[in-house]
């Protein structure tokens, strides 16, 4: 049976962190460079589905809500490139440390 989305059972308020993030404009809390709030999706030519812009804005949480973290607390949430969060995923992986987040020459 699959487990419920925590960030989708709580949209509104989520809506509500994600909006506020949006509002203060802070750089990514992951590599520090300046988020370009504007960008949405963009069509990956390679497979022609849409996903995330990989310098667009996120918002991530310190605490995975997978261990516990609130989804819809300001105290445990933070902007982020989308990048920058997909290769930090929940915090176990092993790799190195995240280094500055660069978009995908096709998105040039």
């Amino acid at each position: 049976m699959a487990q419920t989305n925590a960030r989708r059972t709580n949209g509104s308020a989520r809506d509500r962190i994600r909006q506020r993030w949006r509002s203060l404009g802070q750089p990514c809390a992951i590599c520090g460079q300046p988020i370009d709030y504007s960008l949405g999706m963009v069509r990956d030519p390679r497979t022609g589905r849409m996903r995330p812009h990989p310098m667009s804005f996120v918002v991530d949480e310190i605490v995975p809500v997978r261990f516990g973290g609130s989804p819809i607390s300001m105290a445990n949430t933070r902007p982020a490139h989308w990048i920058c969060n997909a290769r930090r995923g929940d915090g176990t992986r092993t790799s190195g440390p995240i280094r500055q987040a660069m978009p995908q020459p096709w998105l040039l």
